[in-house]
């Protein structure tokens, strides 16, 4: 492989396409690190930021191998699908006030939210190494690895700083958080229409072409009315006691 092999139009072109998408793509992983990092000490959400990204680069070199098999899978998807709704709720949630005077000790609160960011990146990862994959492949074998190594490179500082950059944006506008979390359900709502068990049955109805946008609405609206009804009830819960 010599210097000028890399100065191709086909690699450069491939080069940028796998830029799109990490910004693209490494947006929702920026926003769930930050979603599940807020409620932490200062030094705890930077561990969280740290570890959850580093669990995040590893799952893609590991789904690198898998993704295109693991997408194969019926019904994998759709359990996907299923956990980031619950998670979206979930983040949806107000601060627990005892949690936050010690009842709750900061190591396990720091390991619940990188597992909470871990469990969500797995299932969002796939297809964003299906496009980096893609995207390299398109340049030719002899290029392939160097782009998507290249590729799994770049999306560390876009999710670190997206990252904290979501964070102090929540910060100063909390409606951020709900968006954040109407997102996962949108994402949601993608990953059931597009699983092999569903997708054959979607193609032939007369909505195919807007099954995705419909079905994330769907799941954004799920994430955002069960979010609401357990706040209130939480709310509820909080002025009785």
């Amino acid at each position: 492989m010599t210097l000028e092999s890399f100065l191709t139009p086909v690699f450069w072109a491939a080069l940028g396409q796998i830029i799109l998408i990490d910004i693209l793509l490494g947006g929702d992983n920026a926003v769930v690190i930050a979603l599940a990092s807020r409620k932490l000490p200062l030094p705890q959400r930077r561990k969280a930021i740290v570890w959850g990204t580093a669990g995040a680069i590893g799952l893609r070199v590991v789904l690198i191998f898998f993704a295109l098999t693991l997408l194969k899978l019926p019904f994998l998807k759709i359990v996907g699908a299923l956990l980031l709704l619950w998670i979206g709720i979930k983040l949806m949630q107000p601060e627990d006030d005892e949690g936050t005077h010690g009842d709750v000790h900061s190591p396990d609160r720091l390991w619940a939210a990188v597992k909470t960011v871990i469990i969500a990146d797995f299932v969002m990862s796939l297809d964003n190494v299906i496009a980096i994959s893609g995207a390299a492949q398109n340049a030719g074998s002899d290029h392939s690895m160097v782009l998507v190594v290249f590729g799994l490179a770049l999306s560390v500082p876009i999710i670190v700083w997206g990252s904290q950059m979501v964070i102090t944006l929540m910060t100063r506008f909390p409606a951020i958080i709900t968006l954040g979390a109407m997102l996962l359900g949108w994402i949601a709502g993608g990953l059931v229409v597009t699983d092999p068990a569903t997708e054959s049955w979607v193609q032939q109805q007369p909505w195919a072409k807007q099954a995705t946008a419909l079905a994330g609405a769907v799941g954004a609206a799920i994430v955002w009315g069960a979010g609401q009804w357990l706040r209130r009830r939480h709310t509820l819960t909080a002025h009785g006691s």
